[in-house]
């Protein structure tokens, strides 16, 4: 006899490897009974509760092909969870002279098995139901003491193991820039341009664009209300930002809305969530503003100087980020070539596991131990039907196992290892680099600067290593054009940054840029130091 097998799991309380599980089961039944298998239809993570089951409608179809006179499915849940609908597609597999059949349950084929079977259909039902309702009202009742109910978390909150939300401060300083900047006048666009040439990533781990930028802009649990199902409870989360931030970001939302379209230049400003005021030690933001003239200025601001609480000059744009540069690329001298090939060539020897590798070797201990378990659950059972169970789940855990096996093979086959000459070649390529090239700028941004903390007469910057920073006296600073007409918008980012010990270099004339040549220590970059 000609069957075919239908399996499916629904993604509230099974995985990707049930399909796997329910079909090996069926064809073993087939096995034994002489039948044999022409196709396999598959639903996955489709509830059984509903009739929209690609894999089920077409094998519906095709039953008045004549193909096969019978459907195998693991249990009859599987067919289906709403009676109704099961008996229904049942009556049509039968009016083509198909049978249904499951492979872990036997039924008479008579009127009693007629009944055992709607009766573990009505079960079905009555299980997917009573498990929905708890889920449910286990979602409300956490709602209500405003807990997590599980689901995507917003940027900037993270979720303790008492289910209460608390804020991410890392995420939360991405939030606050995204906030200050849009009420200052970047575009949106601007404004994920930015966040992602810096690498950053949505609370789902994805790239910014427009809908994701303007949906965090209008999430109230910013200013501390709680919301579920259309009810709002203030205070309800840990804020994050003010109520005047956000109804001011509201209203340009709005009004952008509303208005046509603008015409911007698109402008990265490259020392983002790296630049803060030496003075405040409070982030340094980019702004935009309109000269007498009509000319478009673009500049750091402070955000104590909004708020009258700190005296830092703004500084322009394209100075300070020309002036970080360069200083980047003073570091790219043939010694200290040498000295990070060597030591990330040290780190590659010492960390030559991908975190792919880590996590196949992780599943791979953890389905060891549902082995052992199981063999151990063998050694003593008792009851036969039990113990087929149990061998069918070695089963299945062994073919997990193997195939996590095989994907670690691989995976340590196809990996690719650095040598010295390749990092010698893109070191030598940066420092060869055009610094009006913006891709080129961002790397040696993005590759060299940890934090940079500005004053009016001095720069210290913080390298990617974490030992002394440098210092430099630049006196241009102190004669920033201030001239200008600008866009009068309030800042309220309020992060501070760690506050860094400083030392005052002897000044050792380089390209106009005062380094600390002749300090006790320069720059340290992975765990090196740079002369």
């Amino acid at each position: 006899m000609n069957v075919v097998i239908y399996a499916r799991f629904s993604s509230s309380s099974q995985r990707e490897e049930s399909i796997e599980g329910q079909v090996r089961v069926c064809q073993k039944y087939a096995e034994e009974n002489g039948y044999t298998i022409i196709n396999t239809y598959s639903d996955r993570a489709i509830s059984g509760k509903t009739d929209s089951r690609p894999a089920l409608q077409k094998m519906l179809t095709d039953s008045s092909k004549k193909q096969f006179q019978a459907v195998l499915v693991y249990s009859l849940d599987r067919f289906g969870r709403n009676l109704m609908q099961s008996v229904i597609n049942e009556c049509k597999l039968e009016k083509n002279d198909v049978k249904l059949l499951s492979a872990t349950e036997k039924f008479e084929d008579n009127a009693a098995g007629n009944l055992q079977r709607n009766i573990l259909k009505s079960f079905a039902q009555y299980y997917s139901e009573e498990l929905s309702e708890k889920v449910i009202r286990g979602m409300n009742l956490n709602a209500e003491k405003c807990l997590s109910t599980g689901g995507n978390i917003a940027l900037g909150f993270r979720v303790g193991e008492d289910k209460k939300f608390h804020i991410n401060k890392e995420e939360a300083l991405i939030v606050r820039y995204i906030f200050e900047s849009y009420a200052n006048g970047m575009t949106i666009k601007e404004i994920t341009d930015n966040l992602n040439a810096q690498g950053f990533k949505t609370s789902r781990g994805a790239k910014f664009n427009k809908n994701s930028l303007r949906t965090l802009l209008q999430n109230k649990r910013y200013i501390g209300i709680y919301t579920y199902k259309g009810t709002e409870t203030p205070n309800g989360m840990p804020r994050i930002i003010p109520d005047e931030l956000f109804y001011k970001v509201a209203d340009i939302l709005e009004k952008n809305k509303k208005a046509p379209a603008r015409a911007k230049a698109d402008v990265e400003y490259l020392l983002t969530l790296k630049l803060f005021c030496g003075h405040c030690k409070k982030m340094m933001t980019g702004i935009s503003g309109t000269g007498k003239m009509g000319k478009t200025y673009r500049y750091y601001e402070c955000k104590g100087r909004r708020d009258k609480t700190c005296a830092k000059k703004r500084v322009r744009k394209e100075y300070i980020e020309d002036l970080v540069v360069e200083v980047c690329r003073q570091q790219l001298t043939d010694k200290n070539i040498k000295k990070i090939a060597n030591e990330l060539m040290a780190i590659a020897n010492t960390s030559a596991e991908s975190h792919r590798i880590a996590a196949l070797k992780k599943q791979i201990k953890e389905y060891e131990r549902k082995r052992n378990n199981l063999l151990n659950n063998v050694a003593e059972c008792d009851i036969p039907s039990v113990c087929k169970s149990i061998f069918v789940k070695i089963e299945e855990v062994e073919n997990v196992l193997k195939t996590l096996e095989e994907n670690l093979e691989n995976e340590t086959r196809n990996q690719s290892v650095i040598s010295e000459p390749q990092i010698r070649f893109f070191l030598n390529s940066l420092k060869k680099g055009n610094t009006s090239d913006i891709k080129y700028r961002k790397a040696l941004i993005t590759m060299f600067v940890n934090t940079i903390y500005l004053y009016d007469d001095k720069m210290t910057l913080v390298f990617n290593s974490g030992d002394d920073p440098v210092t430099i006296d630049d006196f241009l600073l102190s004669e920033i054009e201030e001239n200008f007409q600008h866009m009068e918008k309030g800042l309220f980012l309020d992060k501070v940054s760690p506050p860094v010990s400083e030392y005052r270099p002897r000044h050792c004339a380089l390209d106009g840029i005062f380094l600390g040549k002749n300090s006790p220590k320069s720059c340290n970059f992975f765990g090196f130091m740079l002369q």
